[in-house]
């Protein structure tokens, strides 16, 4: 991808696949970025991103621990619940969430209706919830005792503990709404909040057919929309794999 996105010409055969440094140029990000603006479809994957994913822990950390840790009636329901959702295609629910998001809230061309319907993480949720269980119950059973409140058990206790779920948690979550066409598709019609991902899919419908070298531009795209997911990866590579290891391990 990165070397068709440099190509002058494009090249299909298996040469292609292989720098062939007379036929390399920049120009194909020049072209994408004076099509689509990058940095502004950069800022609103950003934006979206970061808000599910802020959403994701807010939500995510009080749920799992009083799924784990607290005894409520109704506890077990409300985890196989939980679990029922994980089964349902979010592509069932699209149009009623776009009933209630865009005509009942009116939150179409907004942040915040991009972001509501992926606001709560049932797969983050089930993590947290693991990672709880494995911590000892005379722990906060003492907290308890000394007359902390479940908030600072929470707050104190719990979450320093669990701080490998937290990073786990936030790069699952991390891929779903950076790479998420459908939804802010359906949501945004203004260009100046529409995530890369939309802009990208946009510039191939109308504009890149008008294109000197459309495949060059559609990669170049493509590479500045994986950039960030890879680099993140790379960078929270070795406490990602302890901690599946270790997840897998305590299993």
């Amino acid at each position: 991808m990165l070397i068709g996105s440099l190509q002058t010409e494009p090249d299909t055969s298996v040469a292609g696949a292989f720098p062939n440094f007379g036929n390399i140029t920049g120009a194909n990000y020049v072209l994408i970025n004076e099509s689509i603006n990058l940095f502004r479809g950069l800022v609103n994957s950003g934006i979206f991103t970061g808000g599910v994913i802020l959403c994701t822990v807010l939500f995510g950390i009080p749920v799992g621990y009083a799924l784990a840790q607290m005894q409520f009636r109704g506890r077990g329901v409300v985890f196989a619940m939980l679990l029922l959702v994980q089964m349902i295609p979010f592509q069932l629910l699209l149009i009623p969430l776009y009933v209630l998001i865009v005509r009942d809230y009116g939150l179409a061309d907004s942040y915040l209706g991009m972001i509501l319907p992926f606001a709560i993480n049932s797969t983050a949720v089930f993590v947290f919830r693991q990672y709880f269980l494995q911590l000892p119950v005379s722990l906060f059973e003492a907290a308890r005792i000394d007359g902390a409140s479940e908030l600072r058990i929470l707050l104190q206790i719990a979450i320093p503990l669990v701080r490998p779920a937290i990073v786990t948690a936030i790069l699952l979550t991390f891929i779903g709404p950076w790479n998420e066409f459908l939804w802010p598709f359906l949501v945004t019609k203004d260009t100046a909040f529409q995530p890369l991902a939309v802009s990208l899919a946009n510039y191939i419908s109308n504009v890149a057919a008008t294109a000197a070298n459309p495949f060059g531009a559609i990669l170049a795209g493509a590479c500045v929309l994986a950039a960030p997911a890879v680099a993140l990866f790379i960078f929270f590579q070795r406490q990602f794999i302890s901690t599946n290891i270790g997840s897998s391990a305590k299993g």
